[in-house]
């Protein structure tokens, strides 16, 4: 007789977006007249670039003709894009990354929770608190996590280390000694950000603990601060502690196009064994890469035209994060992030829980956001307005909410 994994019936509750829709489908339906605006998911609002949207038409045209047609890609992905992000991504800031280091695939989020499946399930984790619900998730359905305190909300084998307030929404180093380290910045949810400094004290620590952190870079490409780091590997010592993901959703618009990568250094090691063998047969059994088209399209993101018209496409989401943050300060909100991030943080207010603050938005104002407490208990009392949606939404949204 089948049976299921027991892993998954531990997982409490439904994803935290898939319960967001279903309450806001509910609302929408008791009250159709009611113009809701959206600020909750990081889904982007502005059409791919045009010299995006040309290299795309060009492997279209490819496909149509049986001198240039493609069937399937190569597993680590096309040279032609794996050596661009090379180039562009690591060695233009310093950073000792080849090509062949660089497994492109369908996206981070696919990538974030696939990576654990080439570490030993003895391995302990730690998360920063609140994070993204896709790292322990995954980790769970792997029976890697223990136990679910729901009192606590939290997993007995899993190191939770806090993002208040006190510490400026960044972790500080683990006291209980961890072997797999998740680390986002800039972050989400807290869109806070980490100097190169305060970077490099957590890969000289992984590598004194023989501990490896996997390190999410998805909005990198909306530092606004010299001092930040764009990429792990610009700290000493990083190819021998670290493994790097990277997405085009939020920087090129791609979340309806599915395009990312990994990176995995050759010299890394979990204990004596290399990884990048591992996750290169795992990439190339579970194949979760991207079409031809896709990868042409995340080609002309490097181009002169295509870095150009994604800059301005970048800085009208940071438009809008500033629009969010200053117009939410100027209502008397305790806010942060929105600087080097595309999320600004924020605090409920009259001791509000975070779902309470979520129905009050969504009943008062007709807007959106996400509660923080879906991402980890410290997240309670607080909550996530993202700046993906249009300017002239995010206007009206924050008038709703200055009025309340």
């Amino acid at each position: 007789m089948a049976k299921a994994n027991e892993n998954y019936l531990k997982l409490p509750g439904s994803y935290l977006f898939s319960t967001i829709g279903k309450k806001v489908k509910e609302y929408q339906e008791a009250n159709p007249d009611a113009k809701i605006i959206r600020l909750g998911i990081g889904d982007v609002t502005q059409p791919i670039a045009p010299a995006i949207i040309s290299a795309m038409h060009s492997a279209v045209d490819e496909m149509a003709v049986k001198e240039t047609f493609k069937g399937y890609a190569p597993d680590l992905g096309y040279e032609f894009l794996r050596n661009v992000i090379a180039e562009e991504d690591y060695k233009s800031r310093g950073c000792d990354i080849s090509a062949d280091e660089i497994f492109v695939s369908d996206g981070a989020k696919s990538d974030c929770a696939n990576i654990q499946e080439i570490f030993s399930t003895d391995n302990k984790i730690a998360v920063c608190d609140p994070v993204y619900p896709v790292y322990v998730d995954s980790n769970v359905m792997a029976g890697r996590t223990g136990t679910y305190d729901k009192n606590t909300e939290t997993w007995s084998d899993v190191i939770y280390m806090p993002c208040t307030e006190e510490n400026g929404f960044a972790p500080q180093l683990p006291s209980v000694t961890p072997d797999l380290i998740y680390l986002c910045f800039p972050n989400n949810p807290t869109g806070s950000a980490i100097k190169k400094s305060e970077l490099q004290k957590w890969v000289d620590y992984a590598n004194k603990v023989g501990a490896i952190i996997l390190y999410d870079a998805a909005y990198e490409a909306y530092i606004s601060e010299d001092d930040v780091p764009h990429s792990i590997f610009e700290c000493d010592g990083a190819r021998g502690c670290a493994i790097e993901f990277r997405s085009f959703s939020k920087n090129a618009g791609f979340t309806g196009v599915r395009l990312g990568f990994t990176v995995i250094p050759k010299d890394l090691k979990a204990g004596d064994t290399p990884l990048h063998p591992l996750w290169a047969r795992r990439h190339g059994t579970k194949y979760n890469g991207a079409p031809y088209i896709v990868q042409k399209a995340g080609e002309a993101v490097y181009s002169r035209q295509g870095k150009k018209q994604l800059k301005e496409q970048v800085a009208y989401y940071m438009n809008n994060a500033k629009v969010i943050y200053e117009g939410l300060k100027d209502a008397g909100y305790s806010v942060s992030g929105g600087v080097n991030a595309p999320y600004i943080w924020l605090k409920a207010p009259n001791n509000m829980t975070s779902w309470d603050f979520f129905d009050f938005l969504l009943d008062k104002a007709h807007v959106v956001g996400t509660p923080g407490s879906g991402f980890g208990p410290s997240g309670e009392h607080f909550f996530r307005l993202t700046a993906f949606g249009t300017y002239e939404n995010t206007l009206e949204a924050i008038e709703r909410i200055r009025k309340l």
